[in-house]
């Protein structure tokens, strides 16, 4: 069962049927247009009529909705939990989904293994959920110290079904990496954008735009709902990067100000030398994501 067919929750739905095709996937969601269409495009094999009908024998549930909504999911969720079913979720914040669980779950959150897949386009919905989505990605699961072995087996094998990658680190580790290298990126090309579309000369501005406007902004085309959720639930470690960042911002103005060409010179050669290394690692890999 999958709340929340959209990008991810539709993609693992396609990619589990491309490995098991008799798999019976539910859907359920709070947009019945949303639903119809996974319904329509076989995303699903059915819409639940109430997640009391969903939960019932139902071997896994993943959670695929925005990160503010699972709370109440697994309130809505949590009676009906059998002995044999297993939670997941999605979401890209660990620390705080796993004390939601806990407070809401009780003696049931040992059935509970919070996870990451680290994959994802631009565009969301479940028109855009495709099969090979998780191929070579990584998947990152964050069991809690209750956390039942068994369960956190069960949700790694339907994992290595998608053929992605399966790692596993504490839950503050996670949010701590995510918030540099995935969320930060977000808030900054999101302000980017905001701030030239607030200007008098914007037009002009967006009229000369090219490939490198296009290339830096391509992610501030994300699901502003997402984020939203995403950078108020990761909001400590995020706001320790913006100050990192901001820093470093700081440090290039004082050079840029100071007309010190050899500083400039120096900063960019450091971050040149390591994207292009990081770039020619993720080319040799067979399943590279660049």
């Amino acid at each position: 069962m999958i709340f929340g067919v959209g990008l991810i929750g539709g993609s693992l739905a396609l990619s589990l049927k491309r490995r098991l095709p008799s798999l019976h996937v539910t859907g359920v969601g709070r947009a019945g247009e949303s639903l119809q269409a996974a319904l329509d495009l076989r995303v699903i094999d059915e819409m639940a009529a109430s997640p009391a009908a969903a939960m019932q024998d139902a071997d896994m549930v993943v959670i695929a909705a925005p990160v503010a909504q699972t709370p109440a999911i697994l309130k809505l969720i949590a009676p009906h939990i059998e002995s044999k079913t297993v939670i997941t979720d999605v979401g890209s914040t660990k620390s705080d989904i796993i004390d939601y669980a806990a407070a809401i779950l009780g003696d049931q959150f040992q059935q509970f293994v919070p996870g990451h897949p680290i994959a994802g386009a631009e565009k969301s919905g479940v028109a855009a959920a495709r099969a090979d989505l998780f191929d070579g990605k990584n998947i990152v699961l964050t069991p809690a110290a209750a956390t039942s072995p068994a369960a956190t087996e069960q949700v790694r094998s339907m994992w290595l079904k998608t053929n992605a990658k399966v790692c596993e680190m504490s839950a503050s580790h996670h949010d701590h990496i995510f918030a540099a290298i995935s969320h930060l990126p977000h808030l900054l090309a999101f302000a980017l954008v905001n701030n030239l579309a607030s200007r008098p000369d914007a037009a002009e501005l967006f009229g000369f735009a090219a490939g490198g406007f296009r290339d830096f902004s391509r992610i501030a085309g994300s699901s502003p709902e997402m984020w939203r959720d995403i950078s108020l639930a990761n909001r400590t470690a995020l706001l320790a990067e913006i100050d990192s960042y901001q820093a470093t911002l700081q440090q290039m103005r004082a050079l840029l100000e100071a007309r010190d060409g050899k500083g400039l010179q120096a900063m960019f050669e450091q971050a040149s030398h390591t994207r292009n290394g990081w770039a020619e690692s993720q080319a040799k890999k067979p399943d590279a994501d660049a």
